[in-house]
């Protein structure tokens, strides 16, 4: 009978992930703007 132990880590929020996310962000704002003012979004980058 062997022991292990299960270790749970936290997520680990790099600056890469943490550039990702803003711009997204930053998209989808463009997106909901071009949106509400009745153009087609653009997508991509």
């Amino acid at each position: 009978m062997s022991k292990t132990a299960a270790i749970t880590l936290a997520p680990n929020t790099t600056l890469l992930g943490r550039l990702l996310a803003t711009i997204d962000r930053l998209l989808m704002k463009s997106a909901e703007i071009s949106n509400r003012n009745g153009d087609l979004p653009r997508f991509g980058l």
